[in-house]
C-alpha cells in the first residue's frame, strides 16, 4: 500500500517520520502532519466543549494521567526542539534535560505498570516510542555535525 492509501478496512497509513531509512532528512511535511505524537497525545486529552455551553463547563472524560503523559511529552519536544518557540524561532535542543524527561516517563510507566487502562498504557507506549526515535535521530544529527 503506498503512503497516505486507505486499506479496505478503512484505516490509513501515513509515515511521519521525519527521516529515511539511510537517515538522510525527508522533505518538509505539510502542516497538518507535523509533530504527530503531540498532536495525538493532546487529542486524546484535551477537553472538549459542548456546543451551547460556557467555555469549560463541559470535559471529556479524560485522566490526569493522560494529561500528565501529554505535559511531559509536549516539554520534551520541546527541549528536543522540535517545538518552535512562542514567537516560532528555532530552540535548540537540550538534550540532557530532554533525556531527564523521557527518563521521568519511563518511571512513570515503570511505576503504573498493571494499573492503567488500556487506552492509558497505549498512549504512555506510544508516547515514549516517539520521543525515543527523535532523541536518537537528534543525536545523530549531532553527532554528525561535530565530526
Amino acid at each position: 500500500m503506498a503512503k497516505g492509501e486507505e486499506s479496505s478496512s478503512g484505516f490509513r497509513v501515513v509515515d511521519r517520520r521525519p527521516f529515511a531509512a539511510d537517515g538522510s532528512r525527508k522533505e518538509e511535511l505539510p502542516a497538518n502532519e507535523k509533530n504527530g505524537a503531540t498532536a495525538r497525545a493532546t487529542e486524546r486529552s484535551a477537553p472538549r466543549e459542548a456546543p451551547n455551553e460556557p467555555p469549560g463547563a463541559f470535559e471529556e472524560e479524560s485522566s490526569g494521567f493522560e494529561t500528565l503523559v501529554s505535559y511531559l511529552s509536549t516539554t520534551a519536544m520541546f527541549q528536543l526542539g522540535l517545538i518552535a518557540g512562542p514567537s516560532g524561532e528555532h530552540i535548540p535542543a537540550d538534550m540532557p534535560n530532554a533525556k531527564r524527561t523521557v527518563d521521568l516517563l519511563e518511571v512513570l510507566q515503570e511505576k503504573t505498570r498493571g494499573n492503567l487502562t488500556a487506552r492509558e498504557s497505549r498512549l504512555l507506549e506510544d508516547v515514549l516510542y516517539e520521543l525515543r526515535m527523535s532523541f536518537l535521530e537528534i543525536q545523530k544529527r549531532q553527532a554528525r555535525k561535530s565530526k
